[in-house]
């Protein structure tokens, strides 16, 4: 069974960071890439960019230039999302997501996390 499980979201002032993290089982992640994607308050669900299972080559959209990054831990089947230089439109709900293919269409990825809270606020 495919499951991908975020954490490490929360409360973080301006200026500050946060990693999140995405456990995944049930599946072969050399075969497919994880994505990240945010949801604001009121806004539609954007793609953060994705890593690649099988070689780890990353792409990143728009929103995640310069302060984002993407990692991961084949040994704990883990994909992370540091990010820096937190400001608070950065708040939303996170999520990983998995398939055999980066889009930046979030309906065209198979496999979603629950997603975890970010809040960037004084």
């Amino acid at each position: 069974q495919v499951q991908l499980v975020e954490s490490g979201g929360g409360l973080v002032q301006p200026g500050g960071s946060l990693r999140l993290s995405c456990a995944a089982s049930g599946f072969s992640l050399d075969r497919y890439f994880i994505g990240w994607f945010r949801e604001a308050p009121g806004l539609a669900r954007e793609s953060l960019g994705c890593i690649s299972n099988r070689d780890g080559a990353t792409r990143y959209a728009d929103p995640a230039t310069d302060r984002f990054t993407i990692s991961r831990d084949n040994a704990k089947n883990t994909v992370y999302l540091q990010m820096n230089s937190l400001k608070p439109e950065d708040t939303g709900v996170y999520f990983c997501a998995a398939d055999p293919r980066c889009s930046a269409l979030p309906w065209e990825w198979d496999y979603w996390g629950q997603g975890t809270q970010v809040t960037v606020s004084p």
